[in-house]
């Protein structure tokens, strides 16, 4: 019994692999990308984990094809069949992939009847696919049936996938496969027991590679290593259409994912907090400047689980990077989740990314029921990692090495070093000196790293706790008065004001301030005793509400209020504007400004020209047509679809029913036993049932199982109503059933602000308007610019 309570031990720890036998390499492979910068070899291994390394997440990504129906396949992504529009030709074009150089498409089918891409020949070997000098982990039909292969996998022909022999496609399974089936048979596909040749990885390099902004391809289908950047975001990738492979409008699922703009994300679809809340793929720059921020405002304190986690005194003894961590639990940090609630150091933050994409799955997994939800969730522990996954242990070896390669290699791109960057930068010194005034007095005191000295009633450094609303607004306060102003127009004047400024200050801000989007803030996934509990500092656990905040009904437009929890939510932390020409639509959500998908400095500013205006001029805005005096866009269902969950990721119910729930429960399922609710109609606001909550928050049993009850209750009275209305009942009409019920959905609804692109109102008459609440109007009111402060400050900001 005790070796039992010890946990599953992941793949490698269970082949007597140890973290030493998978550690990272200095093949300097791919020296010809982020222009060229010279790497020492402990750099290069840095950016070589960064682009290979998936850590034995195969077998994440595997098995997550069973929890969306066959929906998502990685190995359909990697090799579609002849003549999709997924394949190599297009696939920039229609997924946002990076094609990897050196590959072609294939001619004819592998040795499974696969469609993969085909290695140049007059290509040099893919060092990480060397099995002889890199030998992968021997587990079961590896070695028989399959190869054993390398731990780093074989390159899939997109960067950022590689490949790895499937150690269950065993004698009986390769009897079973049939690759025309796979390709054409959805019984076939879909079936939850087939076994695949092939598993797919995935490396952190996937979500955040991309064309270089000022080495930009000349076709972006046909990239060189030279044309592509390790850490600028994949800003173009079509995430809906990478996690539903097949589109098919009359699943719910493809409509949930479909409210994820190209570039953006929910990293909690997984580990599901039960919010649809797609964020953008960051770019990742100035790092050594960024942890500088930290220092200077981030100090946090460590409890619990959190005192586990790696920091870069463990590896160094001295030097600059040992100035972010003093024992035993004080740590001096950035921030990279949109929430800032990864708060325990940049190595826990690089650490906890490889969790988040599947390392340790073996683990992982039992904390929460993926995708669907509904299980209580507890927290993965450092200390089990560590004790049961050889793959962790070699992850905290390799970190530190990728840090190191982004303190040299993630360095802006400016506009002026872009080919032909030059004839966007054409504005007057008069022009270009009004906006820097309009940037000193609207936007530096929050995007800019460079401050004048606060006074000590209006500090935020070591602000972070129980009282940081009452500090955040005495320093709001003081950015406000002319002290401030005068201080800031002088350093922005200064000529090393761009050197080395991280364009932003890296502190969260209260989303009554904000204004945008509640979900983001609202995300609890961090929170004390939910899965990432280890990787948030007692620091984020104990920030306090925010207060009230209003948001807009989706059905009537009237503006309602909403008390924000404490805990750590109710936060939004500061991006950078660093190559903010580059990096447009913009918005957490890339929900403001057109999306083009032309990774061209002349596509990048014609993105940039529509998405500043957008934000400077937020009346030019998209607006939703079905709410009156809507504030923005609203995600809606763009057909009539139905809502499945099958029966094998149904968790147990927390509670004992009543005969109703149980009838309530009976009637949702189909003639198969999966869950079916529908027909949605066309035009319903998509988290209206995405951001459902079927567990309640609290740990008393009682409510747990009161609050699933009554959701279950709702939703098959919901059904019933469908159900009930006339054959041939238009859209209109399924929502008109829908109307006796919306409140209580949206009583039930863990994020009920549905308007994507609303607020960051500064320097615009909004940010006056919209305040509706107390702690709203608690920030004041903020000086308007006019037309040609709003012109000049776009000048200005295309050269940060």
């Amino acid at each position: 019994m005790a070796a039992c309570d010890r946990g599953p031990e992941d793949e490698a720890q269970t082949a007597g692999i140890k973290e030493d036998a998978l550690a990272q390499v200095d093949e300097d492979y791919f020296r010809d990308m982020d222009d060229g910068v010279s790497l020492n070899p402990d750099e290069v291994k840095g950016r070589n984990m960064w682009l290979v390394w998936t850590g034995g997440n195969d077998r994440f990504w595997d098995g997550m094809t069973k929890p969306t129906l066959g929906g998502f396949d990685l190995l359909k992504i990697v090799a579609p069949p002849p003549g999709s529009p997924d394949a190599r030709p297009t696939r920039w074009k229609v997924m946002g992939l990076v094609n990897e150089p050196c590959f072609s498409t294939s001619s004819k089918p592998d040795r499974y009847g696969l469609w993969l891409d085909t290695r140049d020949p007059a290509c040099p070997p893919d060092p990480f696919a060397n099995a002889k000098k890199y030998p992968g982990v021997k587990i079961g039909a590896r070695g028989t049936t399959v190869p054993v292969g390398s731990y780093f996998g074989e390159p899939s022909g997109i960067l950022g996938l590689r490949l790895f022999p499937n150690p269950d496609f065993d004698e009986k399974a390769k009897a079973a496969w049939s690759a025309e089936k796979y390709y054409n048979e959805p019984r076939y596909y879909n079936n939850p027991k087939l076994v695949r040749p092939y598993r797919v990885g995935m490396s952190c390099g996937f979500c955040h590679v991309g064309p270089s902004p000022t080495r930009p391809p000349a076709d972006p289908e046909k990239p060189t290593y030279a044309n592509l950047n390790s850490t600028v975001g994949a800003q173009y990738m079509w995430v809906n259409r990478l996690f539903m492979w097949k589109a098919d409008p009359t699943n719910y699922m493809y409509q949930l994912v479909s409210t994820y703009r190209p570039g953006a994300m929910d990293t909690s679809l997984v580990s599901t907090d039960n919010i649809n809340n797609p964020r953008t793929m960051n770019a990742v720059y100035l790092l050594r400047d960024r942890l500088e921020v930290g220092r200077s405002i981030g100090r946090e304190k460590l409890a619990g689980g959190g005192r586990n986690n790696a920091q870069f005194n463990d590896i160094l003894k001295s030097g600059p990077l040992t100035r972010y961590f003093e024992k035993p639990d004080t740590v001096w940090t950035p921030h990279v989740l949109k929430d800032g609630s990864d708060s325990v150091g940049a190595l826990g933050a690089l650490n906890r990314v490889y969790l988040n994409i599947g390392l340790f799955s073996e683990e992982w997994l039992r904390h929460f029921n993926p995708v669907v939800g509904g299980k209580i969730i507890s927290p993965i522990e450092i200390e089990t990692a560590r004790r049961n996954s050889s793959y962790w242990r070699a992850t905290e070896k390799g970190t530190p090495l990728t840090a190191m390669f982004f303190l040299k290699a993630a360095r802006p791109d400016p506009l002026a070093n872009a080919p032909g960057g030059a004839a966007y930068l054409k504005a007057s010194p008069q022009v270009l000196q009004r906006g820097a005034r309009a940037f000193a007095e609207t936007c530096a005191r929050c995007h800019s790293s460079k401050q004048p000295q606060a006074p000590a009633n209006a500090t935020l450094t070591d602000a972070i706790g129980t009282d940081y609303v009452s500090r955040f607004q005495s320093w709001w306060r003081w950015t406000q008065t002319e002290n401030f102003k005068g201080q800031m127009r002088a350093i922005v004047a200064r000529p090393d004001f761009r050197q080395g400024n991280y364009f932003s200050s890296d502190v969260r801000v209260p989303v009554t301030l904000l204004r945008t989007n509640l979900c983001s803030t609202l995300a609890t996934n961090a929170l004390r005793g939910n899965i990432w509990d280890n990787f948030s500092s007692e620091s984020y656990k104990t920030l306090p509400s925010v207060g009230t905040v209003a948001y807009q009904d989706p059905f009537t437009g009237e503006a309602k209020p909403y008390r924000m929890p404490g805990g750590g939510r109710g936060y939004t932390r500061v991006p950078s504007l660093v190559s903010l020409w580059s990096t447009a639509p913009f918005l957490l959500n890339n929900t403001v400004g057109t999306f083009n998908g032309d990774p061209s400095v002349a596509g990048r500013m014609a993105a940039f020209d529509d998405g500043i205006v957008k934000m400077l001029w937020p009346e030019r805005r998209e607006r939703d047509t079905m709410v009156p005096g809507a504030w923005g866009t609203i995600d809606r269902t763009s057909a009539r679809s139905y809502l499945y969950v099958p029966s094998a990721f149904l968790p147990d119910a927390p509670g004992p029913f009543d005969e109703e729930a149980r009838k309530a429960l009976k009637s949702l399922e189909n003639a198969g036993g999966d869950i079916e609710l529908g027909p949605i109609p066309k035009g319903m606001p998509v988290n209206l049932l995405a951001s459902l909550q079927p567990l309640a928050e609290s740990r008393d049993p009682a409510v747990v199982a009161r609050h699933y009850r009554d959701l279950i209750v709702l939703l098959a009275r919901l059904k019933k109503s469908l159900l009930t209305a006339p054959r041939g009942a238009d859209d209109a009409a399924l929502r008109e059933h829908f109307a006796p019920l919306r409140s209580q959905l949206l009583g039930l609804n863990k994020c009920p602000d549905f308007v994507v692109n609303r607020g960051h109102y500064f320097g615009t008459a909004q940010f006056n308007q919209h305040q509706f609440t107390r702690d709203e109007r608690a920030y004041g009111t903020e000086p308007v610019l006019t037309d040609e402060d709003k012109r000049a400050l776009v000048e200005y900001l295309k050269t940060l």
